[in-house]
């Protein structure tokens, strides 16, 4: 049953950490399954993808060579894709470029006052795995929001891996990795992919960092490799939080808690009001949007479980509960969105008014839809150019320099018993260390 919570209520604050300790992730643990797929992968290279990806995804590969996706399937695929989708696509990828473009850091140098140079240097990431869930319920725009961020960072090589079950994917997957200029792709998922990313195989080179989102498996198994490559997150259910006052349409704003809800069982949506009896318009009308919803079995089932609605007496109220939940969506559709966004600081994306429904940032306006779900948007944000780039501190000095700055810290060496530090700067300055 949607869960609903009068902030006047005495026992409000007990149930909103009811809210806060939700748990909605699974719990499989699948931890040794995965670390002994990593082994046998990292052991027997393409033999075990091939093998894994046969008993999984019910296909019949002979070898390391059938594991490619050729620019013929792509081209054949791309031609089979509807074209004012496809013209969609280049236009949310143009967008999602020119955002991202505008995230790139510049280099910095300078010289302090003890004529020290010093600096720091960007640098992309090179070689980037990008993880897509497969079959025919994928997300092409998923691809753009993970692919293009590393092509404008200055990636030189993308690798994609999509697992293919029966023989199926959606060829509009393929399309956007196209799109994106993804230079690799290969027909395989799960924790043997990770794992090919992560060690590489004859056929598949591995790659610096992974990416992208996956079920328990692959989820585990980026955890696992974490170190030998980098990750970007660990994503959970997606999550919307929407705070309005009764000037909305409510089927607008039901419409909004449903179109994270359709995403699984466990999302989880909020509505933040300062009028009750609005907030029931809006369940009234997400009853109503039930009804003709292509997914409305689990969007109803995700709204029953783990829906939300918190009335206030004031929207003054709202920012302070929105910081505690930290969502990974955040709309404000109030009369001054602007002013009520300068008092939260916890959101992975913050959606501002009545005519900036959260579905627009999924695909379209520009800003990446992968963001920090369950409470992580108090310590990480959205996937962003800078995932992709790292930086280099960059320090000159001349002998002058360092006869300013080298006695201290040879002080400070000594005062760890790290003598080899000592030395190493007072043998330049002619000094006892």
């Amino acid at each position: 049953m949607t869960a609903w919570l009068k902030i006047t209520d005495a026992d409000f604050e007990e149930r909103f950490l009811e809210v806060l300790g939700q748990k909605r992730e699974t719990d499989a643990d699948v931890n040794d399954t995965v670390a002994a797929i990593l082994a046998d992968v990292r052991s027997r290279g393409d033999e075990a993808v091939v093998e894994y990806t046969n008993r999984f995804d019910r296909l019949t590969l002979s070898g390391g060579s059938d594991l490619k996706i050729s620019s013929e399937e792509i081209e054949a695929a791309k031609a089979s894709c509807d074209a004012a989708t496809l013209g969609a696509l280049s236009i949310a990828a143009d967008r999602i470029k020119s955002y991202h473009e505008k995230q790139k850091p510049e280099d910095l140098r300078y010289t302090d006052a003890d004529g020290i140079e010093l600096g720091y240097r960007w640098t992309a990431i090179e070689e980037v795995g990008l993880y897509v869930p497969g079959g025919l319920a994928t997300y092409p725009s998923s691809v753009l929001m993970n692919a293009i961020p590393a092509k404008v960072a200055g990636a030189s090589r993308l690798v994609m891996v999509v697992p293919t079950p029966d023989g199926n994917i959606n060829p509009l997957v393929l399309a956007a990795a196209d799109l994106c200029g993804v230079d690799e792709v290969y027909r395989i998922g799960g924790a043997q992919a990770v794992a090919a990313l992560a060690y590489g195989t004859d056929t598949i080179g591995k790659v610096d960092k992974i990416v992208g989102p996956g079920n328990a498996f692959v989820a585990t198994a980026k955890k696992q490799v974490f170190g030998t490559v980098g990750i970007d997150m660990i994503a959970g259910p997606s999550e919307i939080m929407v705070v309005a006052d009764n000037q909305n349409d409510p089927a607008w704003i039901a419409a909004d808690l449903l179109s994270q809800a359709e995403h699984d069982p466990v999302a989880q949506s909020i509505l933040i009001t300062d009028d009750a009896n609005y907030a029931k318009s809006v369940e009234d009308a997400v009853q109503s949007h039930l009804k003709t919803l292509p997914r409305s079995d689990i969007a109803g089932e995700s709204w029953k479980n783990y829906g939300v609605v918190i009335v206030v007496d004031n929207m003054d109220q709202a920012p302070a509960l929105v910081d505690r939940l930290a969502p990974e969506h955040l709309e404000l559709c109030v009369s001054d969105p602007d002013a009520l966004s300068e008092k939260i600081t916890h959101a992975g994306a913050i959606f501002l008014g009545r005519y900036t429904p959260e579905a627009i940032g999924d695909y379209i306006a520009g800003p990446n839809h992968v963001l920090p779900t369950a409470r992580t948007a108090r310590f990480s944000s959205g996937l962003s150019t800078l995932d992709f780039m790292k930086r280099s501190s960059l320090i000159k000095l001349d002998a002058e320099g360092l006869q300013k700055i080298g006695p201290p810290a040879v002080d400070l060496a000594n005062s760890e018993g790290l003598g080899a530090h000592a030395l190493s700067i007072a043998i330049r300055l002619n000094m006892p260390k």
